[in-house]
């Protein structure tokens, strides 16, 4: 899934620093479907009242003396998905997308958002606020310098804030004479009161054997510490901080991801969980500490006091290894200076970045399964979008219920991208009930859509077209395949960044004078986040190491025309060579055929072909079984289609009905 608003795996990355996508330029000049200057002023019958809310945050801000207050939209571990009880800058604004920050002043209230949402701001925001078509940090700096007197006070949350954001307000801020306040207790949420949706209370639990599968997770013997989270720092043999899924639990206070809010103190000397206990079964405070000896046993603390708990350890005569990238300043700003052990990215980052042997055959797997949701999606499309009656909203849907009645599922790893035709010009569009197109056999679709799983989590996007592509149309496609294969068939030095291989998936769209404008690839977890930081393609990613995970996602997008992209997901294994010497390759493990309507294949090198073919070999091999296995005959018959080998000259395939024909004898011959 390329991002535009990146978070990265939550627990959590926040922006992922992810944030590789950037919104297309756009007309900033564009007149504002408000008209706030009338008297009454014109508001969509959309836009919330937000007066009362306002005047009540505004005497929050002037009863602690502040001259603005600062409303990101993001949780308190960074999360790229937040809950309904996080979504503080939604509440006060009215403005329901997915990006952008919020800035309240005693007399004035703006928005800044991308080129992504500015329609749907203009249509859900009362003409209390000004929207700001750019949603650079700068720009809001800029504002802040023009409304905020000179030695004015701007407050924040803390817990909202990563370091870096911290860093950069608060230097453009106090080299102009204003000062950045941490303020503990979240102004919107006092104002927001019995309103705001409760706190999460949903059991937490230990991931269990599956009765047909074995063992769906066991932690490396010695080993419990292996969480998704950016906000996770540890230590050998210094104290340390992590966060939530450390012990192998799971819980469902993030949407899409199977996290729990919560916060570890790992120390050499105990272990303190601070989370709402009550959500613990005895089974599950069992499970904790089974194996533990003496002080080393978990101790539970309620989740409120961790910042207390912090401060306290950090007044001892200890040193604190922490993860700069996604420590939020609420934690940060409790240790002392002489006291902090930094590192771009916490140990317990790193280490959970490489999958050992167990959880990559997990992960293998379960692309499998993911595999036969995704087909049966696809052959449903090819005989009803014909029809007209299917459209972008009720397609995701439905792919959704596939993936459901896959064993071992536990629902969507992010909301699906079902776009179609010019729809899927914009990167990361997703429908919505009201908002959505019919998908049609004359305009090309693209559909990107993941799976968490019990043993792993999935991504995959596939762009199919069911009538006669352009000539460009085709060339845009096999350009962006070419760039998938290239990249995925590369073989390259250890510890080699993905930022210096990542051209291979560019250079066919460059040849011509194409291009994306969002990454390339984004780490991937066991049953936890689909963008898991710091693998990937980006220049801040960490070197490729064995046993990674990551997605491999070209793309190319013409404006107001139609979209291509084309993701798998692949493992990083170590490379046969003619010679002696450490060299890695990628094993793709997403198993679903490319369309082959939309392949130029004069366009392929033999050693593209022949990659397509091989790979064509193993989705056979490997996603045939699992389809006669279940009497899926009209998907097995598709298969056997789509994988047809390619050739220069590539012949028509064998029709639909011949090839099902073929497939109940192959069935029949299975099951004897």
């Amino acid at each position: 899934m390329a991002w535009a608003r990146w978070g990265c795996c939550p627990w959590l990355v926040l922006l992922c620093a992810c944030t590789w996508g950037r919104p297309k330029a756009a007309n900033l000049t564009r007149e504002d479907v408000r008209n706030c200057s009338t008297s009454p002023p014109y508001i969509p019958v959309t836009a919330v009242n937000t007066t009362e809310r306002l005047t009540a945050l505004r005497q929050q801000i002037q009863m602690l003396n502040l001259s603005a207050y600062i409303i990101p939209d993001t949780d308190a571990h960074m999360s790229e998905y937040i809950g309904d009880h996080d979504k503080r800058r939604a509440w006060i604004t009215g403005f329901t997308g997915s990006a952008g920050t919020a800035v309240v002043t005693m007399g004035k209230a703006a928005l800044w958002t991308d080129s992504r949402y500015w329609t749907q701001a203009e249509r859900q925001m009362d003409c209390n606020w000004e929207l700001h078509r750019e949603g650079e940090r700068g720009n809001i700096v800029t504002w802040l310098l023009t409304e905020v007197p000179v030695g004015g006070l701007v407050g924040f949350d803390p817990f909202l804030f990563s370091i870096d954001s911290w860093e950069s307000y608060n230097a453009d801020l106090q080299a102009s004479d204003r000062q950045l306040v941490s303020i503990a207790d979240n102004l919107v949420d006092l104002v927001w009161g019995s309103e705001r949706p409760a706190v999460p209370s949903q059991p937490i639990y230990a991931l269990q054997e599956a009765p047909a599968a074995g063992s769906l997770w066991e932690p490396k013997s010695g080993q419990r510490c292996r969480t998704c989270s950016p906000q996770a720092i540890s230590l050998n043999p210094a104290p340390s901080i992590l966060s939530p899924g450390l012990f192998n639990l799971r819980s469902s206070d993030i949407p899409y991801n199977p996290f729990f809010y919560s916060y570890t103190l790992f120390t050499d000397s105990f272990i303190r969980l601070f989370v709402n206990k009550s959500r613990l079964s005895s089974e599950t405070l069992q499970y904790l500490n089974a194996d533990c000896t003496l002080h080393m046993c978990v101790q539970l603390e309620d989740y409120s006091q961790v910042r207390d708990s912090i401060k306290a350890y950090a007044s001892g005569d200890v040193r604190i290894w922490i993860g700069t990238s996604y420590t939020t300043y609420g934690i940060y700003e409790l240790i002392p200076k002489e006291k902090l052990v930094e590192d771009t990215y916490s140990p317990v980052m790193v280490t959970k970045a490489v999958k050992n042997s167990k959880e990559q055959a997990l992960l293998r797997a379960s692309h499998v399964r993911d595999a036969v949701a995704v087909i049966r999606y696809l052959v449903w499309l090819e005989k009803n979008v014909p029809s007209g009656a299917v459209d972008e909203f009720s397609g995701a849907e439905l792919l959704d219920k596939f993936r459901g009645e896959e064993e071992f599922s536990s629902g969507p790893s992010f909301e699906t991208i079902s776009a179609s035709g010019l729809n899927a010009a914009l990167a990361h569009y997703s429908p919505t009930k009201e908002l959505h197109r019919k998908l049609s056999s004359d305009e090309m679709y693209l559909v990107d859509s993941g799976g968490q799983y019990w043993d792993g989590t999935t991504d995959i996007t596939r762009t199919v077209h069911w009538g006669t592509p352009s000539a460009f149309q085709k060339e845009a496609y096999t350009r962006v395949l070419i760039g998938n294969i290239d990249l995925s068939r590369l073989v390259f030095p250890a510890a080699t960044s993905g930022r210096m291989v990542e051209a291979f998936a560019r250079k066919a769209l460059w040849d011509v004078g194409l291009n994306y404008y969002h990454g390339t690839g984004h780490g991937i977890g066991n049953f936890l986040c689909v963008h898991e930081w710091p693998v990937g393609f980006q220049s801040s990613n960490i070197a490729m190491a064995k046993g990674m995970f990551t997605s491999i996602e070209p793309g190319y997008y013409q404006d107001g025309e139609f979209g291509v992209r084309i993701e798998d997901i692949a493992l990083v294994v170590e490379a046969e060579t003619k010679y002696p010497g450490t060299y890695l390759a990628f094993e793709v493990v997403s198993l679903v055929p490319y369309d082959r309507n939309l392949i130029d294949v004069s366009l392929l090198s033999p050693e593209q072909l022949q990659y397509v073919n091989r790979y064509y070999q193993t989705i056979r091999e490997k996603v045939g079984p699992e389809l006669q296995r279940r009497q899926l005959l009209e998907e097995f018959a598709w298969l056997q289609q789509h994988t047809e080998p390619l050739s220069a000259r590539a012949p028509r395939a064998a029709s639909l009905v011949s090839l099902l024909a073929v497939s109940v004898l192959a069935i029949l011959g299975w099951s004897a």
